[in-house]
């Protein structure tokens, strides 16, 4: 048990879309990320999806809605089954909360990030 500044574990990598984990909670991996561009669309079957942004701002499309736009110190979820693309034009850093072993691409068919532990 330890505080954990979330600013220090984001300056440990410049990359975008690669989560890294920072805490458990119960079966949860708790990561942040840095965000730039788009990710393709995808949905989780089995899971909701949890968006804390950070810095910045980021614009999350759901399938057949306009696009949400979500700034520091929002949140946003998506229910299971939705198809959904986050996306932000300048780097936007998040944090993240999902069950370990979940993939990040969901459905899209691209490789899911490695979660590396920092």
């Amino acid at each position: 048990m330890k505080p954990i500044n979330l600013s220090d574990k984001l300056s440990m990598f410049a990359t975008h879309w690669d989560p890294h984990v920072v805490a458990d909670y119960n079966t949860n991996d708790v990561m942040v990320v840095k965000f730039k561009g788009e990710f393709p669309f995808h949905k989780h079957e089995d899971t909701d999806d949890f968006f804390l942004v950070l810095e910045g701002e980021m614009i999350m499309d759901i399938e057949g809605e306009d696009p949400h736009v979500v700034k520091a110190g929002e949140l946003f979820i998506v229910p299971k089954g939705v198809v959904h693309r986050p996306r932000a034009e300048e780097e936007t850093k998040v944090l993240l909360i999902e069950p370990k072993g979940v993939p990040n691409t969901g459905d899209s068919g691209i490789k899911p990030a490695t979660k590396p532990r920092i």
